[in-house]
């Protein structure tokens, strides 16, 4: 069943389950106050008839001729029944009804009244003492005319309640069209989204109410969805280019490389060529392998010194992949040793500084690499400085994005993961990254370590 269905089905049930509540108090309620009222008339008429036959011979003639007269129409004698104390009838023709019984003349003698109705016939009956004696007086009247009446009522609610059902299941169905047409709008503007742009956002309904909040948390989705395909479109150039780079050179040179008898010398430079090459692409799966699962790592609570990971870094670098021979030089300034003792993993945090200070030497243009400690409001603080080619303040903004490489790299080899993965373990140790950078000037990445992670 559709949402619009259904609000027209509840609609119409709520209705018709008030409308027919309404209806049986107001039915009861009128069948009650007609009933009384229809016992009132004849405890009305119960008294006249008393009076006209039982005060006969104290009230003047004319008085009892002019009573006649005017309440002729109320007092029938084949309606009225005048028992003595011996329960006989004394006045009227009601001789032989059978449902005013022997009980009911006591109960009319003993409580001053009885009522009831019965064989589609309301009775009243009213004690009367007299000079003449004590006397029962009751009348009856026929409850057609009460019957008619409760029949109409019954007619004129069902029709109503049946009109009213027709008219709420009308107004519902066109007020869950008013309600639900921005829902129509959604489904079909979610429908109309192109497959080759997933990311492209809704029209927002501006109206702050609950479908105006879908349509944020699906542009939301689809904005997530969308940089989820673009990393995964990323991802596939990535390896389609960086991974045939080295395997092409690796073809390549073993290709030529089979040609003819080498000697001893260049079997070896082509080994290490290829070599090279291996670990370039063994470099990339390790990074990737450690993106893919560095959100399961459990928070690390291994203590360390920044410092010695930081000269582990330097030594590395300095000595084994400085290809461009710049200086990397590290300036201590803490006074509070205490800042370089931190929580963490010790592995993941080299490799995170590493891919920093590897980068500064790669853009650096053989200008020196400075790495300075210091304390930082109470925090600990590195910076990794160089004097390089700088990044471009477009470029500024993207580049943590993986597989992201600025426009200015020109042959310097990179895959667009190493910053992104430092970003990564930094923010999942909570330490703070800021890159300031200056086209022909250089870049400064400068970290802050959160000294309350335990």
């Amino acid at each position: 069943m559709t949402l619009r269905n259904r609000f027209t089905a509840i609609s119409s049930l709520s209705f018709g389950v008030v409308s027919i509540i309404t209806f049986v108090v107001i039915f009861i309620a009128y069948y009650d106050s007609t009933k009384i009222s229809y016992f009132d008339r004849l405890k009305n008429t119960a008294l006249i008839s008393a009076i006209y036959y039982l005060e006969k011979d104290e009230l003047p003639k004319p008085m009892h001729s002019q009573i006649k007269k005017e309440y002729n129409h109320l007092i029938q004698n084949r309606q009225v029944a005048v028992y003595n104390q011996n329960n006989a009838v004394t006045f009227g023709m009601n001789l032989d009804d059978k449902n005013i019984t022997p009980e009911y003349i006591s109960k009319a003698r003993t409580d001053g009244k009885v009522q009831f109705m019965a064989d589609n016939n309301f009775y009243y009956g009213i004690y009367y003492p007299d000079n003449q004696g004590n006397f029962v007086v009751f009348v009856k009247s026929s409850s057609d005319s009460f019957s008619s009446q409760i029949i109409r009522l019954l007619i004129i609610m069902l029709s109503v309640l049946a009109v009213g059902l027709l008219i709420i299941y009308l107004l519902s169905r066109y007020l869950s069209k008013i309600v639900y047409k921005p829902v129509s709008d959604v489904i079909r503007r979610i429908n109309s989204v192109d497959n080759a742009d997933i990311s492209q956002a809704i029209t927002s309904t501006h109206t702050h109410d609950e479908i105006d909040e879908l349509i944020k948390s699906y542009n939301r989705l689809l904005g997530r969805i969308g940089e989820n395909m673009l990393l995964q479109q990323n991802f596939i150039n990535y390896v389609s280019h960086e991974f045939k780079t080295p395997l092409a050179a690796i073809s390549g040179n073993l290709e030529v490389f089979a040609q003819k008898e080498r000697s001893p010398q260049e079997y070896k430079q082509v080994a290490e060529e290829v070599l090279e090459n291996v670990y370039e692409i063994e470099s990339i799966l390790n990074n990737l392998l450690l993106m893919s699962g560095l959100s399961k790592i459990e928070k690390p609570h291994q203590l360390f010194r920044i410092d010695e990971v930081i000269w582990k870094v330097h030594e590395k670098l300095q000595n084994h992949r400085n290809r461009n021979h710049a200086v990397i030089s590290v300036k201590l300034d803490v006074k509070n040793f205490s800042l370089l003792e931190y929580h963490g993993n010790e592995t993941l945090l080299y490799l995170a500084l590493y891919n920093i200070v590897e980068n500064a030497l790669k853009y650096s243009d053989n200008s020196p690499v400075v790495i300075r400690i210091y304390e930082k409001d109470g925090h600990l603080a590195v910076d990794v400085q160089d004097l390089g080619v700088g990044i471009d303040p477009e470029d500024l903004l993207k580049i943590t994005e993986t597989f992201y490489r600025g426009k200015n790299v020109g042959a310097v080899k990179g895959s667009g993961i190493g910053l992104s993965l430092s970003e990564s373990i930094l923010r999942h140790h909570d330490i703070g990254m800021t890159i300031e950078s200056e086209l022909g000037k250089g870049t400064i990445v400068s970290l802050v370590f959160d000294r309350d992670l335990t």
